[in-house]
């Protein structure tokens, strides 16, 4: 009896992944699959490059800014609910994206993607911690993040090859495609994680007094703020991947493979090594090692920019090893971060997910523009972004239990 409801147990754990990545993906191809048609898009609509780049940033915009919205609606609602709904919105807005006349509605169907898509995203972790507990969910959170980390390497390549035999139209509709899949399969295999008993009221009052209680939290908010230095470090390398391959390493256009597959292979290691962890050791001691691992890579990654030659070696590697390490302390400080509001866990990830986003922007707007023009400002950028959330993580592991209560929200 045991040994079938251990392998129940597991069954669930894996199908659940499997669904949770699957709506995390829509997010980043949503993002990565057509930017190889971005030249052919401007010349069918006669628009500059800073114009034909709105679409993105706008879906950046509104997709982060919907997850405030999405994450207390499915403390109201329920889990499926909200993903079933904001896919199909996601499915209609790909439609609109694929006939889209004008650069007008391309941007206005674009804004609709980033709105919907939020949803998946956010709901999906909180299904998680509806569902496990402890090292499950730690082992099926790395799972998610092991999927999950494909799709940035995989997208542009789907992208590259549907807009080289169809057309530029043809990656819209393969996102349709795949918003269909993932309804299908969430209608289908999505179990609601979150019973009637759970739900939390719907009104805006009372979700504007969440939040203001959460964001009143030092421990959880610290939690939030660590997550997104510690992210940051790492995209800070992204963003700057332009001048990073062409200024730098003086490669074309077509070996951005050379940075971005590594980066997945160092995100999907740390994954791996996050779930065979999961019950060994407790969420504080997996992220502190994490913590280590990041640390390390960033002081060699200084050492190597400032002394060494600039090669594809010196400059990739040590962000592959910094990947490692935050890929194995985030499903752990996410955990952490829902465990504050256990009443609340929608409202919680749509937080995370929100500081997360928000300081990718400042990242990308700010830090990459200003750094990127040296590979030692870059490095030492890192160093700096990991070294703050490092001290953060050593004042909230003394302090945690000092900081507050564990706020009740109504």
């Amino acid at each position: 009896m045991h040994e079938s409801d251990h392998h129940s147990h597991r069954h669930l754990g894996l199908r659940l992944s499997f669904t949770v990545a699957l709506l995390a993906m829509l997010a980043p191809f949503s993002i990565d699959t057509y930017l190889p048609s971005f030249p052919d898009i401007g010349r069918e609509f006669s628009v500059s490059p800073v114009v034909l780049q709105q679409t993105l940033s706008f879906y950046l915009l509104s997709f982060a800014t919907m997850m405030l919205v999405y994450g207390p609606l499915s403390d109201a609602f329920g889990r499926k609910t909200v993903v079933l709904v904001s896919t199909a919105v996601y499915v209609a807005t790909s439609i609109g994206c694929a006939l889209a006349p004008n650069i007008h509605s391309l941007l206005l169907m674009r804004i609709g993607q980033g709105l919907s898509a939020s949803g998946a995203l956010v709901v999906g972790r909180a299904i998680i911690r509806d569902a496990f507990a402890g090292a499950a969910a730690q082992r099926v959170m790395s799972q998610v993040m092991l999927i999950f980390a494909l799709a940035p390497a995989v997208a542009p390549v789907i992208g590259g090859w549907l807009h080289d035999a169809f057309g530029w139209r043809s990656v819209f509709w393969f996102l349709v495609l795949l918003g269909v899949a993932v309804w299908l399969w969430s209608a289908l295999f999505l179990p609601e994680t979150l019973p009637p008993v759970g739900r939390q009221s719907g009104h805006p009052r009372a979700i504007a007094g969440a939040y203001w209680k959460a964001l009143g939290a030092p421990r959880f908010m610290i939690l939030i703020v660590i997550i997104a230095l510690n992210f940051g470090g790492f995209f800070l390398y992204v963003a700057g991947s332009p001048d990073l391959m062409y200024r730098h390493l003086h490669y074309g256009p077509d070996e951005f493979g050379w940075l971005f597959i590594p980066l997945v292979s160092g995100l999907m290691f740390g994954a791996f090594i996050s779930g065979r962890i999961a019950g060994r050791y407790s969420h504080e001691r997996a992220a502190t090692a994490g913590f280590g691992i990041m640390l390390v890579a960033a002081g060699v990654n200084l050492g190597l920019a400032q002394w060494l030659t600039h090669t594809a070696f010196t400059i990739i590697a040590p962000v592959v090893v910094y990947a490692t390490g935050m890929s194995l302390a985030m499903p752990n400080l996410s955990l952490l971060a829902l465990d504050v509001f256990p009443s609340h866990r929608g409202l919680a990830s749509a937080l995370q997910g929100f500081g997360q986003a928000g300081f990718n922007a400042v990242v990308a707007g700010l830090l990459a523009p200003l750094l990127s023009g040296r590979v030692e400002f870059m490095a030492a950028g890192m160093l700096m972004l990991s070294l703050t959330g490092f001290g953060l993580w050593l004042f909230w592991r003394k302090h945690q239990e000092a900081l507050e209560p564990r706020p009740a929200l109504p």
